[in-house]
């Protein structure tokens, strides 16, 4: 095969060099597979992806090889992608790329990025989230089918606060659940909110569903991984592939799908056959923007009657006000 191939898409030719590489040896998966991979779902996965600063997961020789994150923009991104300035937790900027043409997808994959990390915000206002995630993570013990339980249940909790979820596979065992909402609260006010409807999920299946933050007192239950919502932490996108040995992807799911999905279905060879059979099943999130005013109704409701204020944030994360201690519970015994 040619040292290098060019990919025409819209107005631009992207330059795919080492085509033949292997990314995914289990399967014999090469670059030139994911490149027409995201060929084949490139409306879809930039939908996900449009005007948001974006962390790219790269694996420059595939999933055997090194990898890493990255976050800053580099040099030799062309000069049709634009950017936009983020602010870490420390205070620290740092320009993001945000994808605006699936031409800049191949770019990225090009480069060994596999799975998009964009954040919940739009380049136009970095301060505001516009998407409220909700990340129901199985622990040991449980698995796929659990977490699908925990959404069903997830689901009546937010169409109980107006809210409507958009639902996709982590990718892994795992499930997601996107909202879309205005951009009118700060990260601190979305993350509450989240706390509030993780909290309202766990009262009503207390044996399946935890917001524990120390994985000491998680059991075998669904955790709500609220801290998603936290300033600098981000989620793979829609259609992003995962660096697993089978080349699964996250995939996009109706309501009515979840009992029957099998996630490892959803990889890198069959989702363009969907993809060109169902379109995106999240097309039609741009088009809302929720309220998530009762979710923090709830959040006051629960800290002024139960007590049950804030909950830890991740261990890089400066400390912040009404955040309780972070040390583990069988250390603070001691």
């Amino acid at each position: 095969m040619a040292e290098a191939l060019e990919l025409r898409i819209g107005e631009r030719t992207v330059r795919l060099t080492h085509p033949d590489k292997v990314y995914f040896p289990e399967r014999n998966l090469t670059k030139l597979d994911l490149a027409n991979y995201y060929l084949a779902v490139g409306e879809g996965a930039l939908r996900a992806l449009r005007d948001r600063p974006t962390t790219l997961q790269r694996f420059p020789e595939g999933i055997a090889g090194e990898s890493f994150f990255q976050k800053r923009a580099p040099k030799d991104l062309p000069d049709w992608t634009p950017t936009a300035r983020i602010a870490f937790p420390s205070g620290r900027f740092a320009d993001e790329t945000c994808p605006t043409e699936v031409g800049a997808i191949l770019w990225a994959a090009n480069r060994g990025c596999l799975t998009f990390h964009p954040w919940p915000v739009r380049r136009a206002d970095t301060d505001h989230p516009d998407e409220l995630r909700i990340d129901l993570d199985p622990q040991p013990g449980t698995d796929y089918a659990d977490a699908v339980r925990a959404a069903h249940e997830l689901r009546d909790v937010l169409e109980g606060m107006g809210l409507r979820g958009w639902p996709k596979t982590s990718g892994g065992r795992g499930m997601h659940v996107f909202i879309p909402i205005a951009p009118r609260w700060t990260f601190v006010e979305v993350r509450r909110a989240t706390i509030a409807i993780a909290r309202e999920l766990e009262r009503r299946m207390p044996e399946q569903v935890t917001t524990a933050w120390w994985k000491e007192e998680r059991g075998e239950k669904i955790f709500v991984d609220y801290n998603q919502m936290a300033r600098d932490r981000t989620i793979a996108s829609a259609y992003s592939v995962r660096p697993f040995p089978h080349a699964p992807v996250s995939a996009p799911l109706l309501w009515d799908e979840l009992d029957s999905a099998v996630p490892r279905d959803f990889d890198l060879v069959s989702m363009p056959a969907r993809y060109a059979e169902v379109g995106d099943l999240h097309a039609d999130m741009d088009e809302h923007a929720f309220d998530i005013t009762p979710a923090l109704d709830l959040a006051a409701r629960d800290e002024r009657d139960h007590g049950a204020g804030d909950l830890p944030y991740p261990p890089e994360h400066p400390k912040m006000a009404g955040e309780p201690k972070r040390v583990q519970p069988s250390r603070a015994k001691h």
